[in-house]
Parts: structure tokens; C-alpha cells; sequence
């Protein structure tokens, strides 16, 4: 069987094509490997220094709030985690921006990541007050990428046909549910926020293709 062939002669890119049509998703991504190589490169203080200064806990968000906001979407704290959060890019980031645009997911992703971001550590800090946690949990390490994430994978929902959008649904909600469920971690109940500010996203989709349903094969 021939080779598929561009207009121009030369055998298609599917790899290339399918990031020129993601381009924020794998700028995202290629910024995140530079950090996480920068991070595993680093001494013990270097490392715990550039941690901690994109942090958006408390002390950074009341001294450097925008860039504890920005800067925070941009840095893993685990290098060794690299390959699955690329993974995670193609499969829940890429797919979104491609069906909506780079617009739309970009103002999607960041929304759940700043609304995430402020609310659960307005609980912390409530928390504090209250002595229900050390004060150095103002200090802790707050970084990644995982609230844009949940909020792909809640507007993801959308995409697909009935009846795999409810049992997709109901996987995605299970995924996020149950660990705030059990172990009630501020970061738990962030993906939560992100989730449910995705799937609050649905008046982005009108308009937009949903993936048509497989029907089995006429006899």
C-alpha cells in the first residue's frame, strides 16, 4: 500500500500535525521539561529554593502573588514524574485544545488553576487560624501542573457521545472523589474545585463536534 502523502510530495507528520494543532498544550509541556530537568540537575538548597519561591502557598501568594500563581503552573516537584504527566498532556490537555481552541482551554485551564489554587488555600489559612494545622503549612510546597489537569479532564466530558460520556463521567468523578473522601489533603480538594470549574465549562462547548457513538457493523 503507497505511503499517505502531503500535497507537497513528502509523507505526512501525523506527530507534527498533531502537535502544531496542541501548540499551547506542548509549550506547556516543553516548559515543564526544561524546569523538571532544572530541579533534578539541582543541588539540595538550589532545589529547595526554587521550590519553594513558585510555591503558591500562603507566605508567596502574600508576598509574590502573581508569580506564585504563574509560576507554580510550571514546575513538578517529582523530575521522575515527567513521562506520566506527558501522557497526561495528550490525553486529557491536547484533545481539549484541539476540539476548543487554544482560547478556550487556555482560559479553561487557567481559571480552575487560579480558582483552585485561592480557594483551597483561603482554607488553609482558615485552618490556621482556627489551629487545626501548623502554621507551616503556609510555607509548604504547593506546585504542579495536576488542577489543569482535572479541569481537561472535566470539560473532556463533553467530547464524547452518549452513553460513554456518563460512564466516563462517573470514572473521572470516582478518580477525584474518593481520595478527597478518604484522605481530606488540600490538594485533593483542589482537583475537586478544578473538576467541577471543567465540567462548569460546558457553555464553551456549544457549537463544538461531539466524537460520534460506534454502532455495530449491519449484518
Amino acid at each position: 500500500m503507497p505511503s499517505e502523502t502531503s500535497p507537497g510530495g513528502e509523507p505526512s507528520r501525523p506527530i507534527r500535525s498533531w502537535v502544531r494543532s496542541s501548540p499551547g498544550t506542548h509549550l506547556w509541556l516543553l516548559i515543564i521539561a526544561v524546569t523538571g530537568i532544572v530541579i533534578a540537575l539541582s543541588s539540595d538548597g538550589l532545589e529547595h529554593y526554587l521550590l519553594h519561591r513558585n510555591s503558591s502557598n500562603l507566605h508567596q501568594l502574600a508576598h509574590h502573588p502573581l508569580q506564585a500563581l504563574l509560576g507554580s503552573a510550571f514546575w513538578i516537584e517529582n523530575p521522575a514524574a515527567l513521562p506520566l504527566y506527558a501522557l497526561l498532556f495528550e490525553v486529557f490537555h491536547a484533545p481539549v485544545e484541539r476540539w476548543l481552541g487554544t482560547g478556550r482551554w487556555l482560559f479553561i485551564v487557567a481559571t480552575a488553576h487560579i480558582a483552585a489554587t485561592l480557594i483551597s488555600q483561603k482554607i488553609v489559612l482558615e485552618a490556621i487560624r482556627d489551629h487545626d494545622v501548623p502554621r507551616s503549612m503556609a510555607h509548604v510546597v504547593d506546585i504542579g501542573v495536576s488542577y489543569g489537569i482535572a479541569a481537561s479532564a472535566g470539560v473532556l466530558t463533553y467530547r464524547l457521545a452518549r452513553p460513554w460520556r456518563w460512564l466516563y463521567l462517573a470514572a473521572v468523578v470516582a478518580f477525584f472523589a474518593v481520595p478527597l473522601a478518604t484522605q481530606h489533603t488540600y490538594t485533593d480538594l483542589g482537583h475537586a474545585i478544578s473538576l467541577v470549574i471543567g465540567l462548569a465549562c460546558l457553555p464553551l462547548t456549544r457549537g463544538k463536534p461531539v466524537a460520534a457513538a460506534r454502532r455495530p457493523p449491519a449484518h
